[in-house]
Formats: C-alpha cells, sequence, structure tokens
C-alpha cells in the first residue's frame, strides 16, 4: 500500500467487470498435448513452443484442459528485517491480524507458486485494502503466463512504502486474489492487519 494512493472508488471495480466482459474470445481451450500437436511441422513455432514448455513432460499432463496453480509460500521483505512468513489459511481467513508493519516503511510481497496440468494464462495478482470500511487502496499487478514445472516459480512484487502519522496508524481490512485471464481464482485470502509506530515485537 503505498503512501502516496488516492482513495479509490468503485468504478474500478465496474471497470474491471467491462473488462472481463469486452475480452475478446480466443476460442476453445486446448490441452497441452493439443497445443503441442499443432502446427509440427512449423520449425519457428516448435521451437517457441519448446522454450515456453521447457522440460514439461507432455504425456504425463497433456490430458488436462485446466491449469492449477497453488500458491506454496508468502513472504513480506522490508529492508533491513527478517522476513515475515505468513501461513496461508485453508479456509483463506486468517484468525486475528495476519501480520503488523511500521509506519513509513518499505516492504514488497514475495510469493512461490507451482503451475500444474495446464499452461496458466494471464496470472494476476489483485489486493484491495479497506479502513474503517473506507476502501483506501487497490493493486493490480499481471505475473504472466507460465507452463507446468517441477520446480516453483518465485514473483516479488514492486516495493511499496506505508503510510504514516496517526491517522495511518491502526488496523485494515484486504482481500488479496490470484487470479488468470479468465478470473479464475486459484487463491482468495481475507485478512486484516496493523500498522503500527514501530514493528511488533515477539517477545
Amino acid at each position: 500500500m503505498s503512501e502516496t494512493s488516492l482513495y479509490t472508488t468503485d468504478q474500478e471495480e465496474e471497470e474491471e467487470e467491462e473488462d472481463v466482459e469486452g475480452k475478446i474470445q480466443l476460442g476453445p481451450q486446448c490441452t497441452l498435448k493439443e497445443q503441442w500437436e499443432k502446427d509440427k511441422d512449423d520449425e519457428s513455432l516448435r521451437r517457441w513452443k519448446e522454450q515456453l514448455l521447457g522440460s514439461v513432460d507432455i504425456h504425463s499432463v497433456g490430458e488436462t484442459l485446466d491449469p492449477e496453480v497453488k500458491i506454496l509460500s508468502l513472504a513480506i521483505k522490508s529492508p533491513g528485517r527478517p522476513d515475515i512468513f505468513l501461513p496461508i489459511p485453508e479456509n483463506g481467513n486468517p484468525k486475528g491480524p495476519w501480520f503488523t508493519l511500521k509506519e513509513g516503511s518499505r516492504y514488497s510481497l514475495k510469493f512461490t507458486f507451482e503451475v500444474s496440468n495446464n499452461i496458466v494464462s494471464g496470472f494476476k495478482y489483485t489486493n484491495t485494502v479497506w479502513k474503517t470500511g473506507i476502501k483506501v487502496d487497490s493493486t493490480k499487478e499481471m505475473i504472466g503466463t507460465f507452463s507446468p514445472q517441477l520446480e516453483p516459480y518465485t514473483h516479488e512484487m514492486p516495493e511499496e512504502t506505508t503510510p504514516s502519522g496517526i491517522f495511518a496508524r491502526g488496523p485494515y481490512s484486504a482481500r488479496t486474489k490470484f487470479l488468470d485471464d479468465d478470473n479464475k481464482c486459484y487463491l482468495q485470502i481475507n485478512y486484516t492487519f496493523d500498522i503500527r509506530k514501530d514493528w511488533h515485537s515477539a517477545t
């Protein structure tokens, strides 16, 4: 959440809905095996597919149509501080404040995820923050398109700065989502967090 972020309105949500409704339909989705067999005589296209798919075993995952994305870990990084590792609850609703940030501090979110079954297209991260019922920040980051692989992917969000001052301190509520370009949601977390004058002490 950036210190310079302006208060947002419901217009952004309406624009997102319009984007979904107006999205160009590219035709039926294909399994990885079908994608691999398409245009196999085109040498340049074959090389592009090899680069995208890497060492994927087509025979083991190629019959599944829908991709699957699993978020393996979430952590908050801040210069000069140990990483804050965030447990991911099964129901997507952490109990109590999920984490505490110091006002005016720089931080970034880092996460790892794995992709299986098929290529996930337009994988993105969204986060909306409220304070006393008013939306104060909204973030949407396009992460990219990923093919299945054994090793997990790692992504770090751009660094931001928490707001500061007496009115910035206190509890916040937020909702984070990980989606693809079909708006399929792979993880939604509804949580609360605090901004305080100093970092939370574990002692």
